[in-house]
């Protein structure tokens, strides 16, 4: 199974389909402050696209990206 960035908050958003992870995703960030890394968890591969877009739109830096067993576990430090 993908595990987290040690220290990074973490949304579950397995099981959930588009646009739903990003969503989870920006709501967490918000309020988070610069150098917070956040990891994101999908079964949805969407999520491989979804979540770089957003960082790159924000200005945020993806930190990794793995899938394991269907699970995607996208790590993205907040600036």
């Amino acid at each position: 199974m993908s595990r987290p960035e040690v220290d990074a908050e973490v949304v579950d958003a397995r099981g959930l389909r588009c646009p739903l992870p990003v969503i989870r995703l920006a709501a967490r960030a918000k309020g988070l402050g610069p150098g917070t890394l956040v990891t994101v968890l999908s079964t949805d591969p969407a999520v491989r696209y979804d979540v770089p877009a957003w960082a790159r739109m924000r200005g945020h830096e993806m930190v990794s990206d793995e899938e394991t067993d269907g699970t995607w576990s996208l790590t993205v430090r907040l600036r």
